[in-house]
């Protein structure tokens, strides 16, 4: 169905030509799935567009061959690429935000698509989409046919571009990182939405993903790529079972593993280098460091803390009540990693921004040092963001694009006055960004100039340039590739270790929060789920909440 001989991509830009897909080649047959696993980077989003003729022409150079159905694609003009995109060739996008129009409804956008390449009726279309919403196992699809994106949540966002790129049944669907940044029970759910959907339709998938545990479950064969180049391929038994490549090798194993807890998780650089030390951070280590941070009085306690939210009636509904945080209460020591996981809207972000004082709580105390920080004046919570502060989850957006990365880092500790003046402050951030590992003229450049990895260094520079003494980690890996991650991970238990920092980790990437947590409180709906040390509650959990979070986590070959 789909063969792809010899395909190279350069970009032009200001006369430089650089080539990012170099020479790959492969097939797909019907009715199969394809998983392309890579870095950022790596060529896997780019020689999918190639396939959909989604590239900008003029800054472009392709040469090799895309052959689908016998039609050799790279000939297409865009009247003709309009004729199959959608009909033949389907694709789900990586950020359903940013692919959905936020000005039109659901209901309208999936409509526009099958208008465009059906004759049906008005009345049989709207008939059509309501059906695939409940194929996608959207919950009320009548409702979500009227919603607008921002009125309903990532997963149901995302099942929303799966109905798009299905309603025209194509025979081919191209799924680029379609469940990044989602819940793992979201994540599962949408994984056997697919496989569901290429056994009634007969299509072909290609997935696209940095979760190689995840392809796992979804593949029948497997290509690796690495710098615009196919590295391995083969059937996902092989790859996964036994791979080839040191890099194949270093993507199986830079995800923390739920059995065992490293000391240090390898990188790929790691593998390449051949210099991995899997040393074992062993149980008596654990329980002696507990033994000694649990003695000492709590830095934090959270005591029947609730935040509730008033919304809006609408002409004569009354205003509805929601407990974003129900009746919470637990303990954080200096020195500690509080793990906090659940589904998305369970009120883990809501709790965090109470704790960081953004949100007024509705009821309850936050006890830090002794002291109750609800009741606190404005001048004292300012003082207060010094001790206290946030890694965020998408560093780019979190960071003033106009400001270079120094100035960034510079200017709150300008604000809370530490050190004596510029001159000491700019001392100290060029060694900031040395050890979170990036270097000295870094300082000078600007956010769009990085990776995502290395803005996310940027934002733990700016956090810990502050001192603080509690640190919260708002998903602030969940969209690393593994084997950046793997580094972040690594860095923030270095930082931990040498300033003696408390984290509070939040994630829906649980085989993650196992890795780096001591305690691990579980929140459903506002409430405490179930809290204690992470490895009882991952061997033992004691709700079926728990437990269906637990077996959510993709478990690889």
């Amino acid at each position: 169905m789909l063969n792809i001989k010899n395909l190279s991509i350069s970009f032009t830009n200001k006369n430089t030509e650089n080539t990012v897909i170099h020479n790959i080649s492969f097939s797909l047959q019907n009715n199969k799935i394809l998983g392309i696993v890579g870095e950022s980077g790596s060529g896997k989003s780019v020689s999918s567009m190639a396939i959909m003729g989604l590239l900008p022409k003029k800054k472009t150079t392709i040469t090799g061959e895309v052959i689908f159905n016998e039609n050799q694609l790279l000939q297409f003009t865009e009247k003709e690429f309009q004729q199959i995109r959608g009909k033949q060739i389907g694709m789900i996008f990586q950020e359903p935000m940013s692919s959905l129009n936020p000005t039109l409804t659901c209901g309208f956008q999936v409509e526009e698509i099958l208008k465009q390449h059906t004759n049906l009726s008005k009345s049989e279309i709207k008939n059509e989409v309501i059906s695939l919403f409940e194929k996608v196992k959207l919950p009320r699809p009548q409702q979500i046919f009227n919603s607008y994106p921002h009125e309903i949540s990532g997963g149901q966002k995302q099942r929303v571009m799966i109905a798009m790129a299905v309603a025209c049944k194509p025979q081919l669907l191209i799924a680029d990182e379609p469940t990044t940044a989602l819940d793992v029970t979201v994540q599962k759910e949408i994984i056997k939405l697919l496989k569901e959907l290429q056994q009634e339709t007969q299509m072909s998938i290609i997935f696209i993903s940095h979760d190689l545990a995840l392809v796992s479950e979804i593949a029948d064969d497997v290509l690796v790529m690495y710098k615009g180049k196919i590295i391995e391929k083969g059937n996902a038994q092989e790859i996964f079972k036994t791979p080839k490549e040191s890099y194949t090798k270093a993507l199986i194993n830079s995800k923390p593993q739920l059995g065992k807890r490293v000391k240090k998780l390898p990188t790929v650089n790691d593998f390449i280098n051949e210099t991995v030390n899997e040393t074992l951070y062993s149980n008596e280590e654990r329980n002696l460091f507990h033994q000694k941070i649990y003695s000492a009085s709590p830095l934090l306690e959270i005591n029947n803390l609730e935040k509730e939210y008033v919304s809006r009636g609408y002409w004569f509904q009354k205003p509805q009540k929601v407990k974003a945080v129900n009746n919470v209460s637990f303990k954080i020591y200096e020195g500690e990693t509080l793990g906090l996981v659940g589904e998305s809207g369970c009120g883990k972000t809501t709790l965090s921004r109470t704790i960081l004082q953004l949100e007024k709580a509705s009821s309850g105390s936050v006890i830090y040092k002794g002291k109750d920080i609800t009741k606190l004046s404005k001048k004292e919570v300012k003082q207060l963001r010094k001790d206290i502060q946030i890694i965020f989850q998408d560093p780019f957006s979190s960071l003033n694009p106009r400001i270079t990365v120094g100035n960034s880092i510079l200017e709150p500790m300008k604000v809370h006055g530490i050190l004596n003046n510029n001159k000491e402050r700019q001392h100290y951030v060029l060694e900031l960004l040395e050890k979170v590992g990036l270097e000295k003229e870094h300082f000078y450049r600007y956010p769009h100039e990085f990776s995502g990895g290395q803005r996310q260094r940027i934002g733990i520079a700016r956090t810990i340039a502050l001192q603080p003494k509690l640190i919260i980690c708002d998903e602030s890996v969940s969209a690393l590739d593994v084997s950046v991650q793997a580094q972040v991970l690594n860095l923030l238990n270095q930082l931990k270790t040498e300033f003696n920092f408390t984290y509070i980790f939040i994630s829906h990437d649980l085989s993650v929060v196992k890795y780096m947590a001591d305690q691990l409180v579980v929140m459903n709906k506002g409430k405490i789920e179930e809290i204690g040390d992470s490895d009882e509650i991952y061997e033992n959990p004691k709700t079926t909440y728990t437990q269906s979070l637990i077996n959510a986590i993709p478990k690889g070959i």
